[in-house]
């Protein structure tokens, strides 16, 4: 496939560097040098202990935060390569996406969004993301965090949402009022791709409905059905499934791949300065695309999120979030050494915040029944 949008990759060669200058790498360019250094980011590794949708007490087979990372960055990917973009940018960019999420997915998230409330501040895990490779990793002897580029630290707070200037004096510097690169805004795209079509799977596993429930509700999901039917008649309703699933997704990245290079066209953006000052964001589905996204998320709210099954666990979960929050705001000491420290210097919520989004799922439970049983 010839690239669509190569004129407007992100040269590797305009990035504005990092915070701590280094010498250049021999064989590898800033932004594989990026993605190295996240992938070996101790807050990456912990991502597999921590819930995506489904807890581990259901299966073994489910996606964790983790898998569902990997997943997203080999469909960005592959968007990025077939536009023409710059892929490494990508890719690291779909890696860092969920770094600073805490433990309990988005239960964990708006549960600590609720405690910092009580302090006139929030919780938000993209800015979570910014200040672990800002400031909590120190794999290096020369600088604090992974000294990332500035063109990853700004696709990690922009990758979902554009910043507005004045919103927060920690953003300043992230060009607020103007776009990100095209390859940060694929992230968001790639993201709901796998997150609907992994949540459809698991649930589908996990016996919520049959592909017949799906079909009933989603036409587009019927149609690719139906042709898989045709072209394997008799098979078993999870050969069916996972056959229908594959094509769903392909569905969906192409729409992905196709909507964007005719929002391009369409713009008449020439490069990537271009891409940064155009009033609104290039990355979009075609309009078939979009429908099929809107009435797949649709369905999974109806039948999965809400379900008593899963509405139970948000429930235990975040109790004990809230019960552990003002266990340590109560009993600052109690945090490991380093948190303690921080606590008797800084505001205690502020450090409590960042003590238990760093968590996992697992040492969460652990450190829960040691200090509350």
């Amino acid at each position: 496939m010839t690239p669509l949008l190569s004129r407007l990759r992100f040269p590797v060669g305009s990035s504005r560097g990092r915070r701590y200058p280094e010498l250049a790498h021999p064989y590898r360019n800033e932004f594989q040098r990026d993605r190295d250094r996240i992938v070996h980011a101790r807050a990456f590794r912990r991502l597999e202990d921590k819930t995506q949708v489904f807890p581990d007490t259901l299966s073994d087979h489910f996606r964790n935060r983790l898998t569902h990372t990997i997943e997203v960055a080999q469909l960005a990917r592959t968007a990025a390569g077939a536009l023409g973009l710059d892929e490494d940018l990508t890719e690291a960019l779909a890696l860092a996406h969920d770094i600073g999420h805490p433990p309990f997915a988005h239960a964990g998230e708006e549960e600590l969004n609720r405690q910092m409330s009580r302090f006139g501040e929030r919780f938000d895990h993209n800015l979570h993301s910014l200040r672990i490779v800002e400031s909590f990793e120190q794999p290096y002897a020369c600088f604090p965090g992974l000294n990332l580029t500035f063109e990853v630290r700004e696709g990690i707070v922009k990758h979902s949402r554009d910043i507005t200037p004045g919103e927060s004096p920690e953003l300043d510097e992230y060009l607020p009022g103007q776009r990100p690169p095209l390859e940060a805004q694929l992230i968001d795209l790639a993201d709901e791709i796998a997150y609907n079509t992994a949540d459809l799977d698991d649930a589908f596993s996990a016996g919520f409905y049959s592909v017949e429930d799906i079909g009933a509700a989603i036409p587009d999901y019927a149609e690719l059905a139906e042709f898989v039917d045709t072209q394997i008649p008799g098979a078993a309703p999870p050969v069916r499934f996972r056959e229908t699933l594959r094509r769903l997704i392909d569905a969906l990245v192409t729409g992905l791949i196709e909507g964007v290079a005719a929002a391009a066209g369409e713009a008449g953006v020439r490069d990537h300065h271009e891409v940064r000052l155009h009033p609104s964001r290039l990355a979009c589905y075609t309009p078939g695309a979009g429908r099929l996204n809107r009435a797949l998320k649709s369905f999974l709210y109806n039948r999965v999120y809400a379900s008593d099954v899963l509405a139970a666990e948000r429930r235990k979960s975040t109790r004990m979030m809230a019960e552990l929050f003002e266990f340590f705001l109560q009993h600052p000491g109690k945090l490991p050494p380093p948190y303690a420290e921080r606590a008797a210097a800084q505001p205690p919520h502020r450090v409590v915040c960042d003590y238990i989004a760093g968590m996992t799922d697992g040492f969460f439970r652990r450190t829960y029944r040691q200090m509350i049983g």
